[in-house]
């Protein structure tokens, strides 16, 4: 079931996964055969099959009994994020802009792990000039190569990060840091700060902004923080 509810954000309808699951692993069959094997109506087998040729993840070959193959889902996941990418970027550019433009100057709650997560490597990738990193190690390992994509692209990146964790071409501090903290400051413009888990998803709550103010505060701390890791003195 894990799977296939994962399977529904590739566009799928929970029936049509399932559908999908079975061609990819029982191979290719017949619309009855789909039913059968499994256990949906004969009707709703049709359906889901007609629905995945339409998609692009199943192919039909013509004969006396239509008979479906998948298309692996490597090659079908991949088409779906391209053609994904290219809506984004015309929804992108035909967008109505704000009648009035305002800079955001307050302050931003974000609840759970996987829209922290998506924050993090959102202000990773708009970093225009530096960026300074501490987040736990294990979402480090996730963020690796959007680090690494911006360090190529010739920006500055800081990192404080346990003892022994190495990145080519960051500067990194190694700190005895919580190992649910976060603290991102990107062009000296925006910061995020708060706890993250592992695993509960709900604890994990993490402030945003862009109130200088705020950005000057955790400015000022990461440099006495760097001060004192240069000298030799734990945290």
């Amino acid at each position: 079931m894990e799977l296939i509810d994962k399977l529904l954000h590739f566009g799928f309808t929970r029936q049509e996964a399932l559908v999908y699951l079975a061609l990819c692993t029982d191979g290719e069959m017949t619309g009855y055969e789909t039913a059968k094997c499994t256990g949906i109506s004969r009707s709703n087998a049709y359906t889901a099959l007609a629905g995945l040729v339409e998609k692009g993840a199943a192919y039909v070959a013509e004969g006396n009994a239509a008979r479906y193959s998948c298309v692996p889902f490597e090659e079908y996941s991949r088409n779906f994020i391209r053609r994904l990418d290219t809506l984004r970027r015309e929804i992108s550019e035909d967008f109505p802009k704000k009648k009035h433009p305002e800079v955001f100057d307050g302050y931003m709650t974000i609840r759970g792990r996987n829209h922290i997560l998506d924050k993090i490597l959102y202000m990773i990738t708009e970093t225009r000039y530096r960026l300074y990193i501490c987040i736990p190690p294990q979402i480090m390992s996730l963020a690796e190569e959007e680090l690494s994509i911006l360090i190529r692209s010739g920006k500055k990146v800081v990192i404080f990060a346990p003892e022994g964790y190495t990145l080519e071409g960051a500067q990194i501090y190694h700190t005895k840091a919580d190992p649910h903290q976060i603290r991102l400051i990107v062009d000296s413009s925006k910061v995020l700060t708060g706890l993250l888990y592992a695993s509960d998803t709900e604890s994990s709550t993490c402030l945003y902004s862009m109130n200088s103010n705020l950005v000057d505060v955790f400015k000022e701390m990461m440099r006495n923080e760097i001060i004192l890791l240069e000298h030799g003195l734990d945290l």
